[in-house]
C-alpha cells in the first residue's frame, strides 16, 4: 500500500468513526469514503520558492463572508503538464503554519467550487534556490465542503490556476 494509499484510508476512518470528524453524525453513519482522483506520480512536484523580502498581511475571505489574517510569504513556481505555474504561500497569522490554498480547472465541476488545500513539505535546495515538495494527491477540501458549521478560507484570486489538478479528493457528495 503507498503511503497515499495509507493515507486515504487513514482519512476515510476519521471522518466515518471520530467525533471531531467535520462530518454530522448522520453523515458519518453512511459514509462510504471520499472520492478520490487516482494516485499520479505526475502530480507530486517540486516548486521553487520565491520568498518575499518581508512577510505581507493579507486578508482572505471565508466561506461565512467574515475575514482571517494571513500572511503572503512567497511565490511558488513549478510547471503542470510543461506549463509554468505560481500559486502564493501563506502563513496563519500565528505563524504556526503554511497554507496553500488553490482552485483550479476542475473547480466547481470535479471538485469542490470554493478551491481546496494542499501541504508543502521541505523539499531541499537546488543548489541556489529553495524547494518545496507540493504532492497534489493529497489536496483536500475544506471542512466547509462537508458541513456548512465549519468556516473556511476561499483561495484568493492569485491562487487560480487554469490548469486542470485531476489529483486528491474529488467534490463530497452527502447523498452517496
Amino acid at each position: 500500500m503507498s503511503h497515499i494509499s495509507e493515507f486515504r484510508a487513514a482519512k476515510d476512518e476519521f471522518f466515518r468513526d471520530d467525533e471531531q470528524s467535520p462530518l454530522s453524525q448522520e453523515q458519518q453513519a453512511d459514509f462510504q469514503g471520499l472520492n478520490y482522483y487516482p494516485e499520479d506520480a505526475a502530480y507530486d512536484v517540486l516548486a521553487s520558492v520565491e520568498p518575499l523580502d518581508a512577510p505581507e498581511p493579507v486578508t482572505l475571505i471565508t466561506s461565512r463572508g467574515t475575514v482571517q489574517q494571513f500572511y503572503r510569504i512567497g511565490h511558488l513556481h513549478f510547471k503542470m503538464d510543461g506549463t509554468p505555474q505560481q500559486l502564493t504561500l501563506f502563513q496563519d497569522a500565528g505563524g504556526q503554519y503554511l497554507f496553500l490554498p488553490f482552485t483550479d480547472a476542475t473547480s466547481g465541476t470535479e471538485t469542490y467550487g470554493a478551491g481546496r488545500y494542499v501541504e508543502v513539505e521541505d523539499g531541499g535546495t537546488d543548489g541556489e534556490r529553495q524547494m518545496v515538495r507540493i504532492d497534489f494527491n493529497q489536496a483536500y477540501n475544506p471542512y466547509c465542503a462537508y458541513n456548512e458549521n465549519w468556516v473556511c478560507p476561499i483561495p484568493p484570486a492569485e491562487n487560480r490556476l487554469t490548469v486542470s489538478i485531476r489529483a486528491g479528493e474529488k467534490t463530497f457528495h452527502a447523498e452517496e
